[in-house]
């Protein structure tokens, strides 16, 4: 579990508690050393979390009571729109944070909303999702590679006749990453390909090997992505 991942789910366990966890309890729960908890508890502590220690034989950490996200109050349709949409990111880059917040959704869902958003659910399919290769790069790793802003090297395998992915070819290229595009059924890391001195887009699935470099990409003029983009009926999401 990463660190920003083991805080959230730490504070989301000290909300729902009843008594002080320990910091050794909170250890052996998260399989770290208490020196790590005590670090994430001082972490938090710094980012404005209300956690507080009490002393004694009970004592342990504990959060504030009031501390806590406003409530969702979303009708059965939006309920449904959410859930759908959180689907579709499961072949995606973001699958494990959107099945994460599946499960929240559905925990905060009312009572009277289950029954029929889970049957609506149930008659949506999806048919162009297109999964990785067996030897494709983890997908939960791009957000990660994209957040470094660094140079990356990639092995990227080529294309046979029918547009899939040709194992007996392919070709290792410095990328200055730039972003992630959804383009019909798959998946594209967007970089400044050194290779081909140009920018090109990169199906998650054809990636079967991929190192961040200790180097930050020089500045390039953002119109060249934009331009690049141009060509395509591009949506963007914010």
């Amino acid at each position: 579990m990463k660190r920003a991942e083991r805080q959230y789910a730490l504070v989301d366990l000290l909300r729902g508690a009843r008594r002080p966890w320990s910091a050794v309890r909170l250890a052996d729960r998260f399989e770290v050393s208490s020196r790590t908890i005590e670090r994430d508890i001082a972490s938090l502590q710094l980012a404005g979390v209300p956690i507080y220690a009490g002393h004694g034989v009970t004592g342990g950490y504990s959060i504030l009571r009031e501390y806590s996200l406003p409530p969702l109050n979303l009708s059965a349709t939006e309920s449904l729109a959410v859930l759908a949409g959180l689907a579709l990111l499961d072949s995606s880059p973001y699958r494990s944070a959107a099945r994460r917040a599946r499960a929240k959704i559905a925990a905060v869902m009312e009572e009277g909303h289950r029954e029929p958003v889970q049957e609506m659910l149930g008659m949506m399919q999806v048919i162009d999702a297109v999964d990785p290769t067996d030897d494709a790069v983890p997908l939960g790793m791009l957000p990660d590679v994209i957040a470094a802003r660094r140079v990356v090297r990639l092995t990227y395998l080529g294309e046979d006749e029918d547009g899939g992915p040709d194992r007996s070819t392919s070709t290792v290229r410095d990328v200055e990453t730039m972003g992630l595009l959804r383009a019909g059924d798959a998946w594209l890391l967007a970089g400044w390909c050194r290779l081909r001195d140009a920018i090109r887009g990169f199906r998650i699935e054809r990636i079967t090997q991929l190192k961040i470099l200790d180097e930050a990409p020089p500045p390039r003029d953002p119109a060249l992505l934009e331009a690049d983009l141009a060509q395509w009926p591009v949506r963007r999401l914010v």
